[in-house]
């Protein structure tokens, strides 16, 4: 690739599009509350969730000072991301309480983009996100899950109409935004019936003193908070 075209590539990344119509983003927030709410398709676009999840341990413990040993994805959704450094602490407590809330953050932050008119620019930074992923994931099913969504990200980046990537990019944030709840919702469903005693909330339960409940509640205020807050933007 020439100079010419390298800096065509990176205008294009860094310029802005034109906002898609009202009807359109309603539309894709109306889809991504199908992908959602029907408990089949739940149980595959959940992956995704689990991926945003992950990734928001693993960006905390590498901010924090943790040495990030490694990244794992499971066919049932679950995750596991382990790191090494002191085992109690601001660093600790930060990651662990990471993996909930990155979905809705990372879905607030992308409708802030969106509402900047970077529609092109959001796509690439989650190609990045997911790259850099990708370099500590240490499981097969891991690998071919952030390899494929990579795969769309970039398909659409590329090769994909500007209206296309405008549906592409407003689903995925109303996706994070609105599927950013279901998972807390239904930590403190297993954590009522007896289960998940080793959850995020428990973890940070024993290393805070504080209640895993009061964890899960903050972890679904800021979730409904990011819904709030990026529904706006994107409805603006």
């Amino acid at each position: 690739m020439d100079d010419h075209n390298i800096t065509a590539v990176w205008q294009r990344v860094i310029g802005t599009q034109p906002d898609p119509p009202r009807w359109l983003v309603l539309a894709c927030a109306a889809a991504a509350l199908l992908a959602i709410l029907p408990h089949p398709v739940w149980r595959l676009s959940r992956n995704v969730v689990t991926i945003a999840h992950e990734g928001g341990h693993s960006l905390v413990a590498l901010l924090t000072g943790r040495r990030l040993d490694g990244v794992r994805l499971h066919s049932d959704t679950s995750g596991l991301t382990v790191s090494s450094g002191r085992p109690t602490g601001p660093g600790m407590i930060l990651t662990a309480a990471a993996g909930y809330t990155a979905p809705s953050l990372l879905g607030l932050g992308g409708a802030a983009l969106l509402a900047d008119g970077r529609i092109t620019a959001l796509l690439w930074i989650s190609i990045a996100l997911l790259a850099a992923l990708l370099i500590m994931i240490r499981n097969a099913f891991g690998l071919l899950s952030v390899v494929a969504t990579g795969a769309v990200f970039f398909a659409v980046s590329w090769f994909g109409s500007a209206q296309l990537q405008a549906v592409f990019a407003y689903l995925g944030v109303w996706f994070l935004l609105l599927a950013g709840v279901r998972p807390v919702v239904e930590l403190q469903s297993k954590r009522r019936r007896g289960g998940a005693r080793d959850s995020d909330a428990d973890q940070l339960a024993r290393l805070t003193g504080v209640g895993a409940l009061l964890w899960v509640t903050l972890f679904l205020v800021v979730a409904l908070s990011c819904l709030l807050a990026g529904g706006s933007q994107l409805l603006r």
